[in-house]
């Protein structure tokens, strides 16, 4: 019996996705990949794939009525638990399909909140996937109304029927509880800008790791942690797999005994992301905001990663990113390049691996030259007395040389214009 139970609970969910190709779209084959790469990200078995070359999407059901009947052959047939479609179904396309397949029906937004909710680990993720998830369920039970209310059997204010009453109380429920929800995440993001605050008071330079989903940040985060002596408990988890992180992290890497900064590694983009969630995670993803420097890490080895990039830009340009400098980094450049690794191109390319640590020497010195563009060397002669003013120049710029001299600490640095300016008197 137990041998019965363990493969139940094995047993992963079968899928069949389906997608309608208008024919306007260079990427419906990569659409479907990743549909397939979603499904399987949730833990599904996708055990079909069922494509219709339409003119336009069918208004009631998506796909055309001949084709829903195929789908409905191929559940019956392979056994299948759920059917995926590739675009975000209207509340009455997913009622129409449910009822004429007999079974669950997911779209892809759908499907990529319930990725968020299975992945989800802090208390921010948890209640930013839920708020996402609340704003996905309340325009499908308005779009249900007309359904619901008929099963009362009335019409009119003064007579409303039993589903009718049922979505309002539903409804209600719902708007409570976000504004429960968005109560909470603004005591959560108060403690984030406060902790944000403190990192840029702080001096050391923020970094910010950008990208499609699965394209490697995570992976440079902890390769990052490993080459220059980062502990093992401050690693995050990586995994060949859409999503694997959710949560923002930040990590303080020393490069040196004069150099370090904050790296954050942020959950990862991808095409149509839902608005909800880039709503949700819009507080997380401040981290990217107010870097000052952007990573925008590049799986090189995807044939579609020139879209992916089109997409982290959209999606940062949607998010406010401002004039911060990016430096794109081609990872995973040893799966399609035979020239020897790194190879930079210009001042903001770089094609490397994370998973080796091969160009990351390279890159570390064109993160420093990228945040030191527009600084200053300078000669600081700090009185002894001015303990603080020595730390703050330490801590906040580059520094080249220091000597102890009859009248002062001796600094020669490489720093930016507040501190040059801050500290003039000190100059020589």
């Amino acid at each position: 019996m137990s041998d019965l139970k363990e493969t139940l609970e094995e047993r992963k969910e079968r899928a069949i996705i389906v997608g309608v190709d208008l024919g306007n779209s260079d990427d419906f084959e990569e659409s479907m990949e990743e549909l397939e790469a979603l499904a399987e990200a949730c833990n599904m078995e996708v055990v079909c794939a069922v494509t219709q070359k339409m003119p336009a999407i069918h208004h009631s059901l998506y796909i055309g009525t001949g084709k829903v009947a195929e789908v409905r052959e191929y559940v019956q047939n392979l056994w299948a638990d759920v059917v995926i479609f590739g675009d975000t179904l209207t509340p009455s396309q997913l009622r129409n399909l449910q009822q004429e397949l007999d079974t669950a029906v997911m779209d892809r937004t759908n499907l990529i909140l319930e990725i968020f909710s299975k992945r989800a680990r802090t208390r921010e993720a948890r209640l930013q996937v839920e708020v996402a998830n609340l704003q996905y369920i309340l325009p499908r039970l308005v779009g249900m109304h007309e359904a619901l209310s008929r099963q009362g059997g009335g019409s009119g204010l003064a007579n409303k029927g039993a589903g009718e009453k049922k979505l309002e109380l539903d409804r209600r429920k719902i708007e409570h509880r976000l504004a429960q929800l968005r109560r909470e995440l603004e005591e959560v993001s108060k403690d984030r800008q406060t902790q944000r605050k403190q990192r840029a008071n702080s001096g050391i330079p923020r970094v910010a790791l950008v990208g499609y989903t699965n394209a490697g940040k995570s992976t440079m985060m902890n390769q990052m942690l490993s080459t220059y002596g980062g502990p093992e408990e401050k690693q995050v988890m990586e995994k060949d797999m859409l999503f694997a992180t959710l949560e923002t992290t930040v990590r303080n890497i020393k490069i040196d005994r004069n150099r370090q900064l904050l790296l954050s590694d942020t959950v990862g983009f991808i095409n149509h992301l839902p608005h909800g969630l880039v709503k949700a995670f819009r507080s997380t993803l401040e981290e990217a905001c107010e870097a000052d420097l952007i990573l925008n890490i590049i799986d090189a080895s995807d044939l579609h990663h020139k879209q992916h990039i089109k997409v982290t830009e959209d999606t940062l340009k949607d998010l406010n990113v401002g004039d911060a400098p990016m430096i794109y980094v081609y990872n995973k450049a040893d799966k399609c390049m035979e020239e020897p690794l790194p190879v930079i191109r210009g001042d903001d390319k770089i094609y490397l691996s994370a998973k080796s640590g091969e160009g990351l020497p390279e890159l570390i010195e064109m993160i420093f030259q990228k945040l030191h563009s527009g600084h200053l060397d300078a000669e600081f002669l700090v009185p002894y007395a001015d303990g603080r003013a020595v730390s703050d120049i330490l801590q906040k710029c580059t520094v080249y040389e220091t000597s102890y001299e009859e009248s002062g600490t001796l600094l020669k640095v490489r720093c930016d214009l507040a501190v040059y300016q801050k500290y003039k008197e000190y100059l020589l």
